[in-house]
């Protein structure tokens, strides 16, 4: 599923991802944990290809860092669902728009995208809110848009970026039930997050980073 071959990358001098080897398997549920500026978003970005290492490889979902040329990635980010903490939703369309969005882009009919953006709207929860406005939601409301967005074109992989870092506990909770949800029905979650408190109960594998390196990878219930 991914695979992470002795991989480095620098961002700045000081700054960058060092000598990670790691592997997620299909339909795993895991959690990248580690304080700011420890590496989970730019981890998270060379999944999909938006950042390539300088040293070593990345394998994801049949896709090589090192052999996909640049016009053939987005072959792999459609296989790709990701979910962003600042949402990046479109305020001049509505919820249906922005989660139909990447169908459209992708040249989906009317009636498969019709099918499946009513099937996100379900699964998130947003079946009530499809013609409101994103200035009109909460910001768990708004995450769970971004979830919808992701998932809408059958995925399977989910990256998501500190998706509850804006919120309050109780939609916190939300957000990863239905990350869960979306994880039991087959699809690979990757989840970064630095709140150890939301995931201590979860019997899932945690990913921990530190200034750039792997430090450690373990299951919650060993650890909580």
């Amino acid at each position: 599923m991914v695979e992470f071959k002795n991989i480095s990358y620098s961002y700045s001098k000081e700054s960058g991802i060092y000598d990670i080897d790691l592997n997620v398997q299909d339909g795993e549920f895991c959690f990248l944990v580690g304080p700011t500026g420890s590496g989970k978003t730019s981890l998270l970005k060379m999944i999909y290809f938006d950042i390539l290492p300088s040293i070593g490889e990345i394998n994801v979902l049949g896709y090589n860092s090192s052999k996909t040329k640049s016009n053939k990635v987005h072959r792999l980010r459609k296989k790709i669902g990701v979910i962003f903490q600042d949402y990046k939703l479109l305020q001049q369309r509505t919820v249906y728009e922005n989660i139909a969005l990447p169908l459209h882009i992708n040249g989906v009919g009317r009636k498969k995208i019709k099918d499946n953006v009513e099937e996100a709207l379900e699964l998130a929860d947003l079946a009530d809110y499809q013609n409101k406005y994103p200035n009109e939601l909460s910001g768990g409301e708004q995450q769970r848009v971004c979830i919808a967005r992701a998932i809408v074109k059958n995925p399977e992989l989910i990256l998501a970026d500190e998706p509850t870092g804006n919120l309050d506990p109780a939609a916190a909770h939300k957000i990863l039930k239905i990350l869960e949800q979306i994880n039991k029905e087959g699809t690979t979650v990757v989840m970064a997050t630095h709140n150890y408190k939301l995931i201590s109960d979860r019997d899932y594998r945690i990913i921990e980073l530190k200034a750039g390196s792997l430090v450690s990878s373990w299951l919650t219930n060993l650890l909580f």
